[in-house]
């Protein structure tokens, strides 16, 4: 019981901590899914930072107009979003940088997006990308037919993605096609939803992915 007891409390603290990376960011990055899009959603009730001095200074985010401040500001939004540790997030621009000019937002665009865990997300599978992490690390997802269970693998252009045949009747999967039946994925996955499986056709396009500003915007954190 008393064990039990603590999980919860750890479960309500990594929840709530969620949510004020959303609130240092400004705005909602859809890390507890269906919660995000209610009215319980934390950033529509408390529309500022946290702590004391976020509501005092009626503050957004980190605050301020600097340069530093904004950059700042985007390279949390772009880390919190994709659930990115400091360093990955640091080597991922490294490896964008060996490439120059509207080539390298571009290829940081596609090493987050073609991570496992983005594309479970982006498959509709799950709700944020905090519970299709969860998925790919209890080794629910397949890549071409084979258990994948790292998070960060890099899917390629023409893999298959799908639920693990053993999986398909887990809990988790259970309204899966209610889910589906409404959602469509961005252009470069194809989904069946009849067999759950996606097919990466092409590389996600940086001109309608709604965060080429933000990328610009990181790589000049990085570059200073």
């Amino acid at each position: 019981m008393v064990r039990a007891h603590l999980n919860q409390e750890e479960s309500k603290s990594m929840l709530e901590e969620r949510c004020k990376k959303c609130r240092r960011a400004g705005e909602k990055l859809f890390l507890k899914g269906e919660k995000c899009i209610s009215v319980k959603c934390p950033v529509s009730r408390k529309p500022y930072a946290p702590g004391k001095q976020g509501k005092k200074k009626g503050r957004r985010g980190f605050g301020g107009g600097s340069e530093f401040a904004v950059q700042m500001k985007e390279k949390q939004k772009i880390k919190f979003g994709y659930g990115l540790r400091e360093a990955q997030l640091a080597t991922y621009v490294k490896e964008a940088t060996k490439l120059s000019g509207e080539k390298t937002p571009a290829r940081l665009l596609e090493l987050l997006e073609m991570r496992l865990d983005n594309i479970v997300f982006r498959m509709g599978l799950a709700d944020s990308r905090n519970a299709s992490r969860q998925l790919v690390s209890h080794g629910h997802i397949t890549v071409n037919g084979r258990k994948v269970s790292i998070p960060s693998y890099q899917a390629k252009v023409g893999s298959k993605i799908s639920i693990r045949t053993q999986s398909a009747a887990n809990k988790y999967f259970k309204d899966l096609d209610t889910k589906l039946k409404k959602y469509n994925p961005p252009a470069w996955i194809t989904l069946d939803k009849t067999t759950k499986e996606a097919g990466i056709v092409g590389k996600p396009d940086l001109a309608s992915s709604g965060i080429k500003k933000g990328l610009d915007t990181l790589l000049e954190f990085y570059s200073r």
